[in-house]
């Protein structure tokens, strides 16, 4: 079960830790191979990338992922986003990794629920931007009024989490393309 393995950090945050080993590789190597890593991924690194601090070894960036869980309740249609905030604390042959989910960005279509399309989709509808602390959301929180909406929040932020940590290891263990080596 998700909610067992989730637990909220001291700013009420979903947030996973994992230390990577690199054995024989420095700080520096390391260091270029995440800012490769974060570049390719993400596409924009001035966009994504928060803090990149070579002499500390740190690169703090922020990912989005848009519409990572939907739900349509009686009255109210919900689109849930999350924007990760990753750190990498770099040190020769290691890669301490946080990735944090601060809270649920969500756009909520009122009118848009399974009750307006059952009364033909006549009605207007107004959307709004809501940021959902996750304390207050369900496991967290019991009594949440979007609970089925927080559930699929909660499975697919942890799964995103999964495979970026996934993706950091493996760029970290094997490179991103394979020919990073000083051969030639």
């Amino acid at each position: 079960m998700v909610s067992a393995q989730v637990t909220l950090d001291k700013n009420n945050a979903i947030t996973y830790v994992h230390v990577i080993e690199a054995p024989g590789k420095t700080k520096d190597n390391l260091y270029v191979l995440l800012n490769y890593w974060f570049t390719a991924t993400f596409n924009d690194a001035n966009a994504v990338i928060k803090l990149n601090d070579k002499a500390l070894g740190t690169i703090i960036a922020q990912g989005h992922v848009a519409d990572i869980a939907q739900h349509a309740g009686g009255t109210s249609a919900y689109n849930v986003s999350i924007s990760p905030v990753i750190k990498c604390d770099i040190k020769d042959e290691r890669v301490r990794v946080t990735y944090t989910v601060p809270y649920y960005k969500v756009v909520r279509t009122i009118g848009g629920g399974w009750m307006s399309a059952l009364g033909g989709g006549n009605s207007r509808q107004t959307q709004t931007d809501e940021n959902w602390a996750i304390d207050k959301c369900f496991p967290f929180a019991k009594k949440d009024s979007h609970k089925k909406t927080s559930c699929k929040a909660l499975v697919m932020a942890h799964a995103y989490s999964n495979v970026v940590m996934d993706k950091i290891e493996e760029c970290i263990t094997n490179g991103l393309s394979g020919n990073e080596g000083s051969d030639w």
